[in-house]
């Protein structure tokens, strides 16, 4: 469960339970896997997205980073200012903006880390706002699925190529997050099999890992009483909250030709969680 933003809610929203206290993470950096590579990642001004694009870059790769917050970008490139990166600010749900990002990118492209994503408000199906609806879904899956369409034909004339994007235990199991956010890692999971299974011939390969719990700079809010009696109970299991390096492990791992044999996996980077 991650996100970069979410969209408005009521403000009689209810707070989400407490979670449980981030679990220690140590990084093991292997030196030039990305060497000689380009590699996009969105929503890398922060969490997930960030943690992903710095460990690329000092690996020796070369990151698009991509973000729809400038100031979180410049301070990105500022804290990685020895590694090649190059900062595109992006709305990925708007056609120009992903065409910048493929026009920065160059004539290469190696990896695609699909992260920018949002969080919804915990609705049930009969409470779901059209603003969230669209919201969530113009983000998880219009955007997810534009700039992934103007990636893959550079990766298809190259014959190589990997994308990874970022689902959740939401796309997983129905009791994680509300009907919008649900349905939408839903699709995530059902374009990462469709294009694992489709590319398969063509040197390109379609991963999704699925988070549980990440301490990022946004907490999950309900704005049901419903939500919250039926979904914050399922919640009283949670496993501790993951580090963003972690998930950015999960990810590079599954970019990397370390994953070379690993295509149309949905790899759950949860602790724990989808095992109970």
């Amino acid at each position: 469960m991650t996100a970069s933003e979410t969209p408005q809610a009521d403000p009689s929203q209810i707070p989400a339970p407490a979670a449980a206290a981030p679990q220690p993470s140590t990084e093991r950096i292997t030196p030039d896997r990305f060497a000689g590579q380009t590699v996009i990642v969105t929503g890398a001004g922060s969490g997930i997205g960030r943690a992903t694009a710095s460990r690329i870059a000092r690996e020796g790769g070369r990151v698009i980073a991509v973000d729809i917050a400038a100031d979180r970008l410049e301070a990105f490139a500022a804290d990685m200012a020895d590694a090649d990166v190059v900062t595109v600010v992006a709305d990925i749900t708007k056609a120009e903006d992903v065409e910048g990002v493929v026009e920065a990118a160059g004539e290469r492209i190696d990896g695609l880390a699909n992260v920018a994503g949002i969080m919804d408000d915990m609705t049930p199906l009969h409470e779901v706002s059209d603003a969230v609806w669209e919201r969530v879904f113009a983000v998880n899956v219009d955007g997810l699925f534009r700039l992934s369409r103007a990636v893959l034909p550079l990766m298809l004339a190259a014959g190589r190529g990997s994308v990874v994007n970022v689902a959740s235990e939401a796309g997983l199991r129905g009791s994680a997050a509300g009907l919008a956010y649900t349905a939408s890692k839903h699709a995530v999971v059902g374009i990462t099999k469709s294009s694992a299974f489709l590319y398969g011939t063509s040197g390109i390969r379609v991963n999704a890992v699925a988070p549980g719990p990440v301490a990022t700079n946004i907490q999950a809010t309900f704005a049901s009483p419903l939500g919250q009696q039926r979904i914050g109970a399922a919640m009283a299991t949670l496993p501790p909250v993951a580090q963003p390096e972690q998930l950015a492990a999960s990810i590079t791992f599954l970019l990397s030709d370390d994953g070379t044999n690993v295509s149309g996996a949905i790899l759950p980077s949860d602790g724990g969680w989808s095992a109970q």
